[in-house]
């Protein structure tokens, strides 16, 4: 007999995403110093975007296998919970080691260095990462996702406020140098990394330790009719291309949106710092140790703190705007803010003001998050739930290498070498996700 799953109190479910808190400072460090740091050793601009492929490419590979073998686990431990526990460990490792890269170098270049950890720090993120996306679909109802989705949402803003912000507040309280000698990162960037690792694990710890998974038994009391499909996986990772071949036509469509919206942020987190530096600072050509660059390097981590901290306020009003309209209306209003935010870029000297051009990045980052999950949970078995999170990752990733292997290509020869109209370009293609978004066929469930 069917049994109905229980609804959470408010505090379960901020406790089992928690550790996204975690994961998002570590990220968001990620995000806001690693051109500095691969800069800082010797790459050139036009070659950012071809060391950042690594967090696609592993991504692509890694997160279905984790959503796989993740839906068939289950230990003492639990059956996402393992998956959290060790990408845990070898996230906060990579933290340590990547602003350090430079203290290897009589293995290797330094650059080289920093690339392999840049992609051993994105293969352990993603290793986290996904089973927090299906723990949500596991332990709650479906009337309670959107809200699930949006408390994970506000948990990772607040990480990536502090991540982002971390180098300035450093640097500003606490007097920890901004700059270093030629190729060396400074000690700001270098403690903030310190930082991550600590928070990362503390959260992680805590996720763990205060949150209960349902045993197998329990899943198949809810669902029981999974248990009879007429479809039946085939065994081992060759289930993955079949499951990918039979995904729900909603996932399918939201694999447009995902591309507009992943190809914008992959060009804003690896173009941003060298634009602002060159347009609003004017730092010259492979000035990468000045006091200016290193302001530039700051600000922008102050920005992106910002656009975090909104999406993480904005992500507790998502429900709210749901119900008031529907799931595709919330989500291409707040993916239109943020292509006008990016555009706005390109009119504005002033660094304070940029603030404002974050404000609209920020309502598109929250929903980003939150809202393509909540349309998509409703669409999937539960028996498949990780490895179909696994699999829609794949849509992250996809842009994200295309841009990868194009981007720097497009700034070199198409926009002369100036990474402003990377993020133009950025702007422009959140708005394209804004309109395709209206084409998703949603149950449109006023979930909360």
């Amino acid at each position: 007999m069917k049994q109905d799953k229980p609804r959470l109190s408010k505090a379960a479910i901020w406790n089992m995403s928690m550790g996204f808190l975690g994961i998002q400072f570590g990220f968001a460090l990620q995000n806001g110093n690693a051109s500095r740091i691969l800069q800082t050793f010797g790459a050139d601009v036009e070659h950012l975007s071809l060391f950042w492929l690594a967090a696609p490419l592993t991504g692509i590979i890694v997160q279905p296998i984790i959503g796989y073998y993740s839906d068939r686990t289950w230990n003492r431990l639990g059956r996402r919970k393992p998956y959290f526990l060790v990408g845990a460990i070898l996230t906060a490792l990579a933290l340590v080691l990547l602003p350090n890269a430079g203290v290897m170098a009589a293995l290797l270049p330094p650059i080289f260095i920093g690339a392999g950890m840049l992609m051993i720090l994105d293969a352990s993120i993603n290793v986290a990462m996904e089973p927090f996306r299906a723990l949500v679909g596991d332990n709650l109802p479906d009337a309670q996702r959107s809200t699930g989705f949006s408390v994970q949402t506000f948990l990772i803003g607040l990480g990536a406020v502090m991540g982002s912000a971390m180098p300035y507040l450093l640097n500003h309280y606490f007097g920890v140098a901004k700059t270093d000698d030629p190729g060396v990162v400074p000690k700001n960037v270098i403690y903030s990394f310190y930082a991550g690792a600590l928070v990362l694990t503390a959260t992680i710890l805590w996720t763990i330790f205060t949150t209960k998974e349902y045993s197998p038994e329990a899943m198949r009391r809810f669902y029981p009719e999974e248990e009879n499909k007429g479809f039946q996986p085939k065994r081992g990772l060759g289930a993955i291309f079949s499951d990918f071949v039979h995904m729900p036509t909603a996932m399918r469509q939201l694999g447009l949106v995902q591309f507009f919206s992943w190809f914008a942020l992959f060009s804003m987190w690896v173009f941003t710092s060298p634009a602002i530096a060159a347009y609003v600072y004017h730092v010259p050509a492979g000035d990468t140790s000045s006091n200016t660059y290193a302001d530039a390097s700051n600000w922008v981590g102050t920005m992106f703190s910002v656009y975090n901290g909104v999406s993480a306020v904005y992500a507790l009003a998502l429900p709210w705007l749901v119900r008031l309209t529907n799931r595709k209306i919330t989500h291409a209003f707040s993916l239109t803010a943020g292509g006008l935010g990016l555009i706005s870029i390109y009119f504005i000297q002033n660094p304070h003001l940029l603030i404002l051009s974050m404000i609209g990045v920020g309502l598109a980052w929250g929903s980003i998050l939150a809202m393509p999950y909540a349309i998509l949970s409703s669409t999937l078995p539960p028996r498949k739930m990780g490895v179909y999170m696994g699999i829609f990752n794949f849509f992250i990733t996809f842009p994200q290498i295309v841009n990868g292997i194009f981007g720097g290509l497009i700034v070199k020869h198409l926009y002369n070498g100036h990474p402003i109209y990377a993020v133009i370009m950025a702007g422009v293609f959140m708005l394209l996700a804004a309109v395709s978004v209206l084409y998703v066929k949603d149950k449109e469930e006023k979930l909360a």
